[in-house]
This record gives C-alpha cells, sequence and structure tokens, in this order.
C-alpha cells in the first residue's frame, strides 16, 4: 500500500512539473509575440516590360492590292481593209519609234497617183502656157484662173492620195515591244483589225484605289512601296497624279505611281501589293497594341508608378499594325505595362525585365 501510495505521488509530480513546463512556454511564446510583429509571406514583385510613351509621327499603315500598267500600250490596227503582204516585225521584237511593222497591198493606190502625177504635169504645162498669154494680153483671165485651180485640185488629190498610201505602211508609234502578230502576209484585214500590240514598259504605272477616309492622305510625288507575286524585292514608286472625283459605286479614289522598270522584271497586268505609310498625326502620343485593355468606359492601360501597377482610362485614335494613338489618359514618360497583363490587379508590385 505505501509502495503505490509513493508510485502516485511520483506520477502526480511529474504531472505537475509537465503543467509548469507548459505555462511557461506559453509565456515565453506570448512575451516573444509582444515583441516581434508576426511573420507574413512577402508578395514577390510581378514581372513585366515596360514601354516609356513618347510624342513622334503617327503612321497608319494600309495594306491595298493595285494592278501594273505599262507606261504605254496600244494596239496596232489597220485603217483600210486591204491585204497584208509583208510583216517586218516578229513578235517580242524591241522597236523603236517609226519603225516599219506591216506593209498593206497598195499597188491600186499607186496606179491612181501615177495618173494624177500625169495630170498634174499637163495642167501645169497648161497654167503655164495660159500665163504667159495673160502677159501679152492674148487670153482672157478667166481662162487662166480655170487652169490654175485644176492644177491645184490635182495637188491636193496627190497629197490626199500620198496620206492613202502612208496609212498602208503601218509604224511604231513609240518605243516598245512587240506582241503576239495576229496577221501574216496574204492575209485580208478589214479596218480596226488588231494585228498585233506594242508596250512600252520602260516604265510601269502602278494604279490602286483608297477608301476616301484616307484619299486626302496620299499626297503627289509620295513614295510608296509595293511587291508582286513573282518575287520578294520591294519596288518602290513614286505617286503622279490622283483621279479628280471618287468612284461613286466604290467610294474611293483611283491613284496612279510610277516606278523605273529598266529590267523588264515587272509585267503589265500584275496585281500589287502597296502598303501605304499614311501619315496620319505629328507630336502624338502612342503605345504598343498590346498594352491595351477592353474597360467598362473603353480602354484601359497599366502605368508603372513608384514600382506597382496602376489602371488607366485612355481614348485612343488610329491604330496602326503595331501601334495605337493615345490621345486622353497618358503624358510623355509614363511608363506603360506591356507583358503580364493578365496577372496584375491594381496596386500590384512590378519589377520591369526589359523598358523600351
Amino acid at each position: 500500500m505505501k509502495h503505490q501510495l509513493l508510485l502516485f505521488r511520483s506520477g502526480a509530480g511529474l504531472l505537475l512539473l509537465a503543467a509548469l513546463f507548459s505555462v511557461l512556454l506559453q509565456a515565453c511564446a506570448t512575451r516573444a509575440s509582444e515583441k516581434e510583429p508576426p511573420v507574413t509571406a512577402t508578395t514577390a514583385a510581378i514581372p513585366a516590360d515596360g514601354h516609356i510613351v513618347k510624342t513622334s509621327t503617327f503612321s497608319d499603315n494600309l495594306e491595298i492590292t493595285g494592278s501594273l500598267v505599262a507606261n504605254q500600250e496600244v494596239s496596232i490596227v489597220s485603217e483600210l481593209p486591204r491585204k497584208v503582204v509583208q510583216v517586218h516585225v516578229k513578235e517580242g521584237n524591241v522597236v523603236k519609234a517609226g519603225a516599219l511593222l506591216f506593209q498593206l497591198d497598195d499597188a491600186d493606190l499607186q496606179a491612181q497617183l501615177e495618173r494624177l502625177h500625169q495630170q498634174e504635169k499637163l495642167a501645169s504645162l497648161n497654167e503655164a502656157r495660159l500665163k504667159d498669154l495673160i502677159e501679152h494680153d492674148a487670153a482672157v483671165q478667166q481662162d487662166y484662173d480655170q487652169a490654175i485651180t485644176n492644177l491645184k485640185v490635182l495637188q491636193a488629190e496627190i497629197r490626199q492620195l500620198q496620206v492613202t498610201i502612208g496609212k498602208t505602211r503601218i509604224r511604231a508609234p513609240f518605243d516598245g515591244r512587240i506582241g503576239i502578230i495576229h496577221a501574216y502576209p496574204g492575209a485580208l484585214v478589214s479596218a480596226n483589225t488588231v494585228l498585233t500590240n506594242i508596250v512600252d514598259d520602260s516604265r510601269i504605272k502602278v494604279e490602286f484605289r483608297v477608301p476616301e477616309k484616307y484619299a486626302h492622305l496620299v499626297s503627289i510625288n509620295e513614295q510608296q512601296t509595293f511587291t508582286v507575286a513573282s518575287d520578294t524585292v520591294h519596288h518602290h514608286a513614286v505617286v503622279i497624279a490622283k483621279e479628280s472625283s471618287l468612284d461613286a459605286q466604290t467610294r474611293t479614289l483611283l491613284i496612279r505611281a510610277v516606278t523605273p522598270n529598266a529590267q523588264h522584271a515587272l509585267v503589265p497586268g500584275q496585281s500589287a501589293r502597296l502598303t501605304l505609310s499614311l501619315r496620319t498625326a505629328d507630336n502624338a502620343l502612342k503605345i504598343p497594341s498590346q498594352a491595351l485593355m477592353p474597360s467598362a468606359e473603353g480602354y484601359a492601360v497599366y502605368v508603372a508608378r513608384n514600382k506597382s501597377a496602376q489602371l488607366a482610362n485612355v481614348q485612343i485614335g488610329q491604330r496602326g499594325a503595331y501601334d495605337v494613338q493615345i490621345l486622353k489618359g497618358l503624358s510623355a514618360g509614363d511608363t506603360v505595362i506591356t507583358s503580364n497583363l493578365l496577372r496584375l490587379t491594381p496596386g500590384a508590385a512590378v519589377s520591369f525585365v526589359t523598358v523600351k
């Protein structure tokens, strides 16, 4: 019995000591908590890219399709219903202005011309004889007037016939390249029959249509850039003319530009892809398009202030391929955040990786 009592007293002592130790630990913890603030997790700064807003010229790029047109191009036709007797040119040849291309049959015209020349000789002799008689008062003036008139009429008929004979010799109207020949010796052609085409492609005209919104932004003597499907070269053309009015059906303005084509690499009829640089504003504020976010009031951007992200509502103007013009809401020198936008909240700490 005494042994059990001793064990009981010993166990109770141990329990008492454990309780006292627990109380001491709680007291120490309480004092430590009173001396030091509670430990919390530090919020890490969100990495992002920034863009410093500056004033510059804002250019709106417009991509449109145009067509290449030869500097000069005409169809060579016959003005007379006659037979082709000779072709003096080959397909694809480059010829000079005035070069003989086709010879039409003119045998009957040459015979008529010979007859008129003989009549002219007789009329000239008659006029000279009467003139001598008039000087000696041996003929009346009326006879001489009739003779001189007959001579002048014959000379006019000769000139007219020579013009007709000239039309049987079809010549190149300008320097150019001959196309496909459609008539050969022996072919009987009628008036306005196309014999071939001639193209002057030493220069190429680029014709394109611009929507009415941008019509006033394309200026004469302005250089534009275009490409064609046959190569990857960026060609340059200078605007030389604009149509006087808009097309009523499409509400577009026809514009013509010219580019050199000394190597004949560009072919009339090709389509051209133009990237028009339309200068729309000077001293404009612009930011990258990826910084823009839709908001309840239109658009907003995150601006970095004191190393934290602040939401700013903005009003936008023109939009380009990669930039957007800011009309209200930002000032020059502001730093807008362009990446990691989905992780940002107003007041979030920001650490810039790059700043442009």
